[in-house]
């Protein structure tokens, strides 16, 4: 690979997307959401790394998307070199270590932000400094050349001792943050903890386990089961519209903390007591933060230095698809390069294109819930629904009566009684 950078006069004149957008219209009748429509849109910000070089389009896409820029330069990363028939094997570890680093600060924003809001009570991203700081503290561990994202991987070269000093400062956050304690590893001790309500992810699993909402939101839509790069790209490179769409062999799929924590002790007890909806996706999301510095450890331990993989001088038409693991879910980039080595096209499907499709997760799991009471308690619960599956964009909840909404076109339907909306910015810290 060429060691210089991107020019910078390239960067700054990239034309960046604005935010895009979840938009829920909730249709209410006789105490009950008789209908429920979902409808994402997302700016393709993938459209930008067309015409560029893979080299390029490594350093472009972590400034493209406002939310996880690490799995976004990495997945981009792992697309090109397939593309390219180079084997960066020797990083994955590192590679992992870093999108785990990334998914546990975006965890605790859900933790101190979105949590508190949904009890009422005031946000606190203050308390974001020191799990930021920890976290920023593994690229330094595991690049000092500050060349993570290179595509080939960069100089690997770690620093143990300091990547067990962040793991433990993550571990002592997440204790005091988050669960006050240790994390609660089945039912019973899920109940308990929720029960003291000695912070605020134990008083919204004691909301959360309440009857009318532990199986609230229940769905029936499976797990992303697929997990291949190659997989992912044959169904980007068929489908232009996949991520509009998205299927795993024909169905609607969900991904996410509740795909990789299916078989996670705390989250089976609490599925063989509740069964499906909010209380299992609150406790898979809890397994999740609980597991990430565990896995971190295991992949400290397995760390070895490495040096950049140097890409051949002549370059030629390939295609590729490249995978990385976030909080919300499983990421995939597809890219096919032209005969001069440049993107000729770029896809990519996200984690919100599975979990907020028009019949996807969300959509299946509002449909035919009682709403509790009034048009407010609509969204409200419609609310933690959202939480629970997390989007990358700001959420719109807006509820109508069932004939209104039947009677709505698509495109005319801007108006409701009352609606709910919910933002994300996790770069900002007050």
């Amino acid at each position: 690979m060429s060691g210089h950078s991107l020019p910078p006069a390239r960067l700054a004149t990239a034309p960046l997307p604005t935010e895009g957008s979840v938009t829920v219209r909730l249709a209410v009748a006789d105490g009950a959401i008789r209908r429920a429509t979902v409808a994402s849109r997302r700016p393709r910000a993938v459209a930008a790394l067309v015409g560029r070089t893979p080299d390029e389009a490594v350093r472009l896409a972590p400034l493209l998307f406002s939310l996880c820029g690490t799995a976004q330069g990495l997945a981009v990363a792992r697309a090109c070199e397939a593309a390219l028939g180079l084997d960066a094997g020797a990083h994955e570890t590192a590679r992992a270590l870093l999108t785990d680093a990334e998914a546990l600060e975006s965890h605790g924003w859900q933790a101190v932000v979105e949590w508190p809001a949904r009890l009422g009570q005031s946000p606190r991203p203050a308390d974001l400094r020191d799990l930021r700081a920890a976290t920023a503290a593994v690229a330094a561990a595991l690049y000092p050349g500050k060349d993570a994202l290179r595509l080939g991987g960069g100089a690997l070269r770690p620093d143990a001792a300091a990547l067990r000093e962040a793991l433990a400062r993550m571990t002592g956050w997440l204790e005091q943050r988050v669960f006050a304690g240790s994390a609660p590893q089945d039912a019973d001790a899920l109940a308990a903890w929720a029960a003291r309500g000695g912070c605020d992810a134990a008083r919204l699993a004691a909301r959360l386990l309440e009857p009318a909402l532990a199986g609230w939101g229940a769905c029936g839509v499976p797990a992303l089961a697929e997990r291949s790069p190659d997989w992912f790209a044959a169904a980007l490179a068929a489908d232009p519209g996949f991520a509009a769409r998205p299927r795993c062999h024909g169905a609607p799929a969900h991904t996410g903390p509740l795909e990789r924590q299916a078989g996670h002790p705390l989250v089976r007890s609490v599925t063989e007591r509740h069964g499906d909806g909010l209380a299992r996706l609150f406790a898979a999301r809890l397994a999740d933060l609980a597991e990430l510095p565990r896995r971190m450890a295991a992949a400290v331990a397995a760390l070895d230095a490495a040096d950049p993989v140097e890409q051949r001088s002549a370059h030629g038409p390939g295609s590729g698809g490249g995978v990385a693991e976030t909080a919300r879910g499983r990421l995939a980039h597809w890219v096919r390069l032209d005969g001069d080595g440049r993107l000729a096209d770029a896809r990519m499907v996200a984690p919100t294109d599975w979990n907020f499709a028009a019949d996807g997760p969300l959509a299946c799991g509002l449909g035919d819930m009682p709403t509790g009471g009034g048009d407010g308690d609509a969204v409200e619960r419609a609310r933690l629904l959202v939480a629970m599956l997390d989007p990358c964009v700001a959420c719109t909840i807006t509820v109508d009566d069932a004939d209104t909404l039947e009677n709505t076109t698509d495109d005319a339907r801007d108006g409701g009684r009352m609606t709910g909306d919910a933002t994300r910015d996790e770069r900002e810290v007050e």
